[in-house]
């Protein structure tokens, strides 16, 4: 008997699944997602930068418009600040365009894939609960606006290569342009659609069509470029500047990490085995073999579609350093290519495995999201108001910052013992000695753990696992190294500890 796979076609299903199947899975994502949200604090420093620039450009501010070249999450979000400072109306609002994303996307996989509405479901219910997805729904960085421009872009491509006119390609370029003005991680979807467009082998990206394509990518570049230099002054090269030097960095950061190369394959494969669903590793072997060589096809099926974004990515990131984060592009391609192989088994098995794949994501939810939840820092602001204490200092984190800002309490970072010296020049008479440092990896601040201190606060989401393994990307730590930092940092009971300088 052969062996060798046969083409993998998706059994006849019902027509695409209605919204009302769609939609109560979403509401059930979303209320996961909002749980114990608005108490939540912002969870890293990026999240609070962002927070601190979408009011600056509030303001017309544009002098950071470009910081980490993302102007497009600012300017979304500054009409919003312009009418409310509260980082809790920034994370609800990030969070329900996260969730808005994720609907979008698995919507157009069901129709793709003529999924059946119980499958439809399961798949929103087995996505949505992503531990990764669940955890960056819950911040305020570009994940869930990057997220919302992959959704368009996948939709507007798959278009195009079912209908290959000169339109399709320029809404394509569109969700592209987007997308980089949104985050600069975006510059990855470009290998994988240079894939996909030498399979589909038909030149309309470069058939007359390629000078209309660089215009539609040049446009954000020029018309935001020259705004903010017109309202701010920032130079008009700022924008493509930040791509050389994420790209080629000129220093070591501030734990040490220099370069953005760091070929490792084991990283990914164990945080998916560790903490996503066990089916997904699985499925996409399976893919490889079954779907795989449906790569000849033109235009190609949509499960072999996603194994390529999938595949891809997985492939492509574990090159470069590493987070969580770095498959932000493939989370919900490989959490679709087991419901679309287990189109295959018989039906009510395929929808048992399902349902048990997402009980078992709620569970680590709980374990790896939401147990870390509860945040001291408005605890923390609330007492240094109390004692007129009007200035503080941070061990590299920000996550004080929103909460001190109601409480009229001014906070400023060091991310080393030289920028702590300075502001102790400047009158800075306190240090809440925040664990983030560990999570960052700047050990420096270890020597004043030694110091007494006048309060002291837990705060769980400085002991979790995913914050750890998102800031290897900064520390440039591999999967085991960042793990047993964590596993260490875990058995402290007190993560804030407020000291005085001398």
């Amino acid at each position: 008997m052969s062996l060798r796979p046969v083409p993998f076609e998706l059994p006849a299903a019902a027509p695409a699944a209605p919204l009302r199947w769609l939609l109560p899975a979403l509401l059930a994502v979303a209320g996961l997602r909002l749980w114990r949200l608005p108490p939540a604090a912002l969870p890293d420093y990026d999240s609070v930068r962002n927070w601190q620039i979408v009011q600056e450009v509030a303001r017309f501010d544009f002098t950071h418009l470009f910081h980490h070249g993302s102007p497009g999450f600012y300017l979304l979000y500054a009409p919003v600040a312009a009418l409310s400072a509260d980082h809790r109306v920034l994370l609800v609002l990030n969070a329900l365009v996260a969730v808005a994303a994720l609907g979008l996307l698995l919507d157009w996989v069901a129709r793709a894939a003529r999924l059946p509405g119980p499958e439809t479901a399961l798949l929103t219910l087995l996505a949505g609960t992503s531990v990764f997805l669940t955890f960056s729904g819950r911040d305020f960085t570009m994940s869930s606006w990057s997220l919302l421009a992959l959704a368009g872009l996948l939709r507007a491509h798959w278009r195009r290569l079912h209908q290959p006119t000169p339109g399709q390609l320029l809404r394509v370029a569109a969700w592209l342009a987007f997308g980089l003005s949104i985050n600069y991680k975006f510059l990855l979807t470009v290998p994988i659609l240079a894939v996909l467009e030498w399979q589909r082998a038909d030149a309309l990206a470069w058939r007359g069509n390629g000078w209309r394509v660089v215009l539609v990518l040049a446009a954000p570049f020029a018309v935001l470029g020259a705004l903010a230099w017109l309202v701010s002054g920032v130079p008009l090269y700022r924008w493509p500047a930040v791509y050389v030097v994420i790209l080629f960095p000129a220093a070591a950061n501030a734990a040490g990490r220099q370069g953005t190369l760091q070929i490792d394959f084991d990283y990914y494969l164990r945080y998916l085995t560790e903490f996503e669903s066990p089916l997904l590793l699985p499925a996409l072997a399976a893919a490889l073999v079954w779907v795989g060589p449906a790569l000849r096809q033109r235009p190609l099926p949509v499960a072999t579609y996603l194994l390529v974004w999938a595949a891809c990515t997985l492939a492509g990131m574990s090159l470069l350093v590493k987070a969580p984060r770095g498959l932000l592009f493939a989370y919900v391609p490989l959490y679709a290519l087991p419901v679309l192989l287990l189109q295959k088994w018989p039906r009510p098995v395929a929808l048992a495995l399902l349902l048990a794949a997402v009980g078992y994501n709620g569970w680590q939810v709980q374990r790896q999201v939401l147990a870390y939840a509860p945040s001291s820092y408005p605890q923390v602001a609330r007492w240094l108001q109390q004692r007129r204490i009007p200035a503080v200092a941070t061990s590299v984190g920000l996550s004080l910052a929103p909460a001190a800002q109601e409480r009229g309490v001014v906070v400023a970072s060091a991310k080393s013992l030289q920028e702590l010296a300075a502001l102790r020049r400047r009158g800075f008479r306190y240090l809440l000695l925040d664990d983030y440092y560990r999570v960052a990896g700047v050990p420096a601040f270890d020597s004043l753990r030694r110091q007494p201190y006048l309060a002291a606060w837990p705060e769980p989401v400085l002991a979790s696992p995913l914050l750890y393994l998102e800031h290897s990307e900064f520390t440039g730590l591999g999967y085991r190294e960042t793990r047993r930092r964590q596993q260490q940092a875990a058995h402290d009971s007190l993560q804030l500890r407020l000291i005085r300088l001398p």
